[in-house]
């Protein structure tokens, strides 16, 4: 198929982009990838009358850190968040998850901020944003606000980002030193969408659990945060006991739904699967960095 006749833009600051997202809202789609939205185009599930191409706006692209949180532009490439030096010294949450995006010509198109702002909830970047604790900058022409990653994502590709507002940058919070982070997904094929899929990041005292975000994809209809499983582990060692009460712990806090890829039950118990295998993998990456200090 073919998508139907919309009017194309190349914007070429912010500024522009915000005033036709004013003027068009629901009938604009932004193009910065396209390695989603293509496809939708073109099956016609997408119709827009507008669309305003956002790939030009050096603004919205790079990474970055200052005294505070790591910046990452909307229109960065998945690839280049996945070489970034940055990242993998203050994110490596993010580095580990980035080959499980998709394939490399993905990766090559495809941006950070696309990700988060469609919120596929078999992608992975949603879940790290969620999992570290992000901010997401939101502008129109009323001005800009910065919503927390936990607010952002509301359920299936709905988020609280409105038609007018432009999703501008993602800011991270630099993670604790005492801090380690996991990234684990099972899909059918490496680099298929995931059928389930965890990203956690704790913070340890030793090898006690002292807090952290333990974040499950894949098998909801939205990137989720397992408060039941944390608590679970609070305070405690990571050890096959404290990993079964978080396993335990899910039924609690996912409602997984079935599809083609898989039932309800099958996800919940692969999600079962992959907390013991990451918490298993925490508590390694843990003594590894006691014994080095």
């Amino acid at each position: 198929m073919k998508p139907r006749k919309f009017s194309y833009v190349r914007a070429g600051s912010v500024a522009e982009v915000l005033e036709l997202l004013d003027r068009y809202g629901e009938d604009a789609r932004v193009l910065a990838g396209g390695q989603s939205l293509m496809p939708t185009l073109n099956m016609r599930l997408s119709e827009p009358k507008v669309l305003i191409d956002i790939n030009r706006i050096e603004a919205l692209k790079g990474i970055s850190v200052r005294d505070g949180p790591v910046r990452i532009g909307t229109v960065t490439r998945h690839a280049e968040v996945m070489r970034s030096a940055i990242v993998a010294e203050h994110l490596p949450l993010i580095t580990e998850a980035m080959p499980h995006v998709a394939h490399v010509a993905v990766r090559n198109r495809g941006t950070f901020g696309g990700s988060i702002a469609l919120a596929d909830p078999a992608a992975e970047m949603p879940a790290c944003a969620l999992a570290l604790g992000a901010r997401l900058v939101l502008e129109s022409v009323g001005g800009r606000r910065s919503i927390a990653a936990d607010d952002y994502f509301k359920g299936l590709y709905d988020t609280e980002r409105r038609p007018d507002e432009l999703l501008v940058e993602a800011l991270i919070p630099v993670p604790k030193p005492n801090t380690v982070s996991v990234f684990m997904e099972l899909a059918r094929r490496h680099g298929d969408f995931a059928i389930a899929g965890v990203a956690f990041q704790l913070q340890m005292e030793g090898d006690v659990v002292a807090d952290g975000r333990l974040v499950y994809f894949g098998s909801e209809e939205k990137p989720t945060l397992a408060k039941g499983a944390l608590a679970a582990i609070k305070g405690r060692p990571l050890g096959e006991s404290s990993a079964e009460a978080a396993a335990a712990a899910l039924d609690g806090d996912l409602a997984p739904i079935s599809s083609a890829q898989g039932s309800a039950k099958m996800r919940l118990h692969l999600q079962r699967v992959l907390t013991r295998r990451a918490l298993a993998v925490a508590r390694e990456r843990a003594s590894g960095r006691a014994k080095a200090a």
